[in-house]
């Protein structure tokens, strides 16, 4: 039986970011979530969704926004409202998402791998608007001139290494080969 492909990406993730952020991945079965230590578990879990590959890029472009404070608090202690958003609501689901997708984009990339943006928000037939793809698109794009934060650039580096990717560069990320969809 081979290695489940989120494995390889669980053992990358660990073996980066155990040692310094005392952080591992790991695979669960239900919705994703981020739990810090505490006193049954020594080591902050980064939690994805049905060894979902998606899913992991996904949690863990969340846990790379979050800065030492909110990593010690249950998902980083941001407000979610689940599928089933307002208009009102997915706006600003949308407003808080441009930077974690950014990374997921750039992650999924360094993967060699197809990105779906994720407006989160079925049932309300809300897929991403227009607007926030080039919002994403321009994060990206501004992220890549800036340079990449630390976390974000160790991790691309070794999924670059993994999967024999070329480096990134802005005209890689276009809207064009892009579409709306639930990751």
């Amino acid at each position: 039986m081979s290695t489940p492909d989120y494995q390889v990406l669980i053992e990358m993730f660990d073996r980066l970011f155990l040692p310094t952020y005392n952080t591992v991945l790991v695979a669960g079965d239900d919705e994703p979530i981020y739990l810090p230590a505490d006193a049954e578990h020594a080591h902050h879990r980064v939690i994805f969704a049905h060894g979902f590959y998606a899913s992991a890029l996904h949690e863990i472009a969340h846990w790379c926004v979050a800065g030492p404070q909110r990593r010690l608090l249950e998902d980083f202690g941001y407000w979610y409202k689940p599928d089933g958003r307002s208009a009102a609501e997915q706006a600003e689901f949308e407003r808080v998402e441009v930077q974690p997708q950014a990374y997921e984009w750039i992650f999924n990339q360094a993967a060699g791998r197809k990105f779906h943006f994720s407006a989160d928000n079925l049932s309300a037939g809300l897929g991403a608007s227009e607007e926030f793809k080039q919002n994403v698109l321009n994060r990206v794009h501004q992220l890549l001139a800036d340079g990449l934060p630390p976390r974000v650039q160790m991790l691309v580096d070794a999924l670059r290494e993994h999967y024999d990717t070329p480096e990134l560069v802005p005209e890689q990320f276009e809207l064009q080969q892009e579409w709306a969809c639930h990751a």
